[in-house]
């Protein structure tokens, strides 16, 4: 350790930490624009100018490492002049926008020009300008208001893994852009528009849309993949006009994939406002008694074992705790979470839990992905895997289709389950070896054997150890693994309830099937928020809110349980999912014991310890090497992916607009990576 000494406050830091973090130590705030602790030191901005004992003029302090006694000045005559002097020539070029701008209010320029700079300029000429840059339905781009910082060059080439961004010319003809005009690729783009410090990269859905100060600011949790990227929810009024991430170390650092950025225009397209009965084989507006009527007639007609119910990917788990209860009230066990068919395990959580856990990525050595495209199906977690990937000796198998691109050099070590063991000897050779098992893997009539050998293999390159769990389930939506938690599976599986084992199915944001599996005189209840193809199929539509406007709880891939809450209220006559059960149950005489949700989240608290630790997630090694039942032999068919277009993967994204252009843009994505 290094002791340092910044205006007169003494601070410890590592040896070769920069003066930047050792003023930051100390409590003092430097302006910086090209400084990002996330990415590389550039050095290019130098808005960052301190004064230094015995150096003969200011340092870039991002960029100056520092030594054991060194003296520190932030707020000397010298500095200021310096700072100002940097900020006058950033402000040469840089045009007159701040009134017009998407970044006003929230511009890093904007406040350091207020707080470092001059209140006058002394420069007359003509400023330059520059072409704006068409890199995607996503980004804005206004260029000539860049001071090419290269925080977006660094970024799309070290956190995001596609080098897209780059430099053209010197002086004052450079130009930052993408060489050949075309559209970023990456599932991370938007976080583009969070880490440019001017108005030059912003978002193209939220232009000319609000100000930040007119936006009320609510936390919550991204449910659009399972990594549970904490986000904020800026609305205004009954509509949500943008989503942002927060901070979470543990979890998504400050990053959030640009489905759940981008898809929010879908909460209000091809809503569920209002309940649906069928009636002479075609659905008809109605009044909820009507709705629950008709429900209670049917389901009372049949006995316990012809009832049956299923929680979609997008479920929060208080509702599917409560709807758990109103089956058990009825009699029935026939529960189903498994939307998606996938063979996972329900009997311990090993079995269905990222075991490591996502922090937990960045002290492995070595690393096989089973039948998962994780750049696609959790973004974020991705990311993280290439951070451990660029930090040396980490090296990374993969089983899948040939030429998936994962944004980090891969072993492609064949297309299907026979080749899962051609890594072993890279992963026994590792002290902390990782096995990624994607949900996808498993939705095959061989799935139970898929995970079985995925175990079996975990275990014999030594992934299983008390200190350490290198098995990993990856999920692929917000409420797949709350279900699980709960127990949610029983009784007749999802297969025979839809083939006609049940005469009744209540369908609980349940979209992951083709509704024409459904046997056709089946009675489908369908609470959910979109009218998408699921909602075709039902007898009874009841309208539920959307993650954005409802006070939940959601359980992400690697078992923390985590909340959001209401940004807006549902539109019409929509209710939260809970109330809606809790009303028919009371309606029926079998009303359940919850008359607010801090009663429900009691009760999930004694159902699983997952939810008495809300925010943590315990991490542990393997105490117990007893893999699940095999139940068969693996085939040799190839593994296919879940989601073939990433923009268009759930019921949210499937009704917004702005996903649509996606789609339309970059379709599937072609195969190009893998060695």
């Amino acid at each position: 350790m290094a002791k340092v000494t910044v205006d007169g406050i003494e601070v410890e830091v590592p040896n070769g930490a920069s003066v930047l973090q050792a003023c930051e130590a100390a409590g003092k705030e430097i302006p910086r624009f090209c400084y990002h602790e996330r990415l590389s030191v550039a050095g290019n901005c130098r808005m960052c100018l301190v004064e230094v004992e015995r150096a003969p003029k200011p340092v870039a302090s991002c960029a100056y490492p520092v030594a054991d006694g060194m003296k520190v000045f932030t707020d000397t005559p010298v500095v200021r002049n310096a700072r100002r002097g940097v900020m006058e020539f950033l402000l040469i070029n840089h045009p007159l926008d701040c009134p017009i701008c998407d970044q006003g209010g929230e511009c890093d320029l904007q406040d350091q020009a207020y707080a470092y700079g001059h209140d006058t300029s002394r420069y007359g000429e003509p400023k330059r300008a520059v072409k704006d840059k068409d890199i995607g339905p996503l980004i804005k781009t206004v260029m000539t208001r860049c001071i090419q910082c290269t925080r977006c060059v660094r970024f799309a080439a070290e956190v995001a893994g596609t080098p897209e961004l780059g430099g053209t010319n010197r002086g004052e003809n450079m130009e930052i852009g993408t060489y050949v005009e075309k559209a970023l690729t990456s599932e991370l783009s938007g976080n583009l528009i969070d880490i440019c410090p001017v108005g030059a990269l912003t978002s193209r859905p939220y232009a000319f849309v609000s100000r930040p100060w007119e936006l009320t600011k609510t936390d919550s949790i991204d449910v659009l993949d399972a990594v549970g990227a904490n986000i904020r929810v800026d609305a205004r009024g009954p509509e949500v006009l943008r989503i942002i991430p927060r901070i979470n170390e543990a979890v998504n650092e400050e990053w959030m994939a640009d489905r759940g950025r981008f898809s929010f225009d879908g909460l209000k397209r091809r809503r569920l406002d209002r309940p649906w009965v069928r009636k002479d084989g075609k659905l008809v507006a109605a009044t909820w008694p009507e709705a629950f009527a008709a429900i209670a007639t049917r389901l009372a007609a049949l006995p316990p074992e012809r009832i049956g119910a299923i929680a979609g990917a997008l479920a929060d788990a208080e509702s599917t705790l409560v709807l758990k209860e109103l089956m058990a009230a009825y009699g029935s066990n026939n529960l189903d979470c498994r939307d998606d068919f996938a063979a996972i395990d329900a009997g311990r959580p090993d079995f269905w839990r990222f075991n490591t856990t996502i922090a937990g990525i960045e002290e492995a050595d070595a690393l096989l992905i089973i039948g998962s495209d994780v750049r696609r199906e959790a973004p974020v977690l991705n990311a993280r895997i290439r951070k451990r990937w660029t930090a040396g000796k980490f090296p990374v198998g993969f089983v899948g289709p040939r030429g998936v691109d994962l944004t980090y050099p891969a072993r492609h070590m064949g297309e299907g389950p026979a080749a899962m063991r051609a890594f072993s000897e890279t992963l026994k050779a590792a002290q902390k070896p990782m096995i990624i098992l994607g949900r996808g893997a498993l939705r095959r009539p061989d799935g139970p054997a898929v995970l079985a050998a995925a175990w079996s293999l975990a275990a014999d390159v030594g992934a299983l150890k008390p200190d350490w769990h290198g098995f990993n389930l990856l999920h692929l939506f917000g409420g797949q693994v709350g279900a699980l938690e709960l127990g949610f599976v029983s009784g007749k599986p999802l297969a025979e309830m839809l083939a006609g084992g049940v005469g009744a199915l209540w369908l609980l944001n349940a979209d992951g099937f083709d509704p024409a599996r459904i046997a056709a005189d089946t009675f489908v209840i369908y609470q959910g928020h979109h009218g998408d193809a699921m909602a075709s199929r039902a007898d009874v539509i009841l309208p539920g809110a959307a993650y954005t406007e409802k006070d939940a709880t959601w359980v992400n891939t690697e078992g923390r349980a985590q909340r959001g809450h209401r940004a807006i209220f549902p539109p019409g006559e929509a209710k939260e999912d809970w109330r809606i059960i809790r009303a028919f149950s009371e309606g029926v005489g079998k009303a359940l014991p919850y008359d607010d949700i801090g009663a429900i989240r009691a009760r999930l608290a004694e159902v699983s310890p997952v939810f008495a630790r809300v925010g943590e997630v315990a991490r542990t090694g393997c105490a117990d090497i007893t893999g699940p039942a095999a139940g068969g032999e693996v085939s040799d068919a190839p593994f296919v992916l879940p989601i073939p277009v990433y923009h268009q993967a759930d019921v949210i994204s499937r009704a917004s607009e702005v996903m649509a252009t996606c789609a339309a843009v970059y379709g599937p994505q072609p195969a190009l990576a893998a060695e």
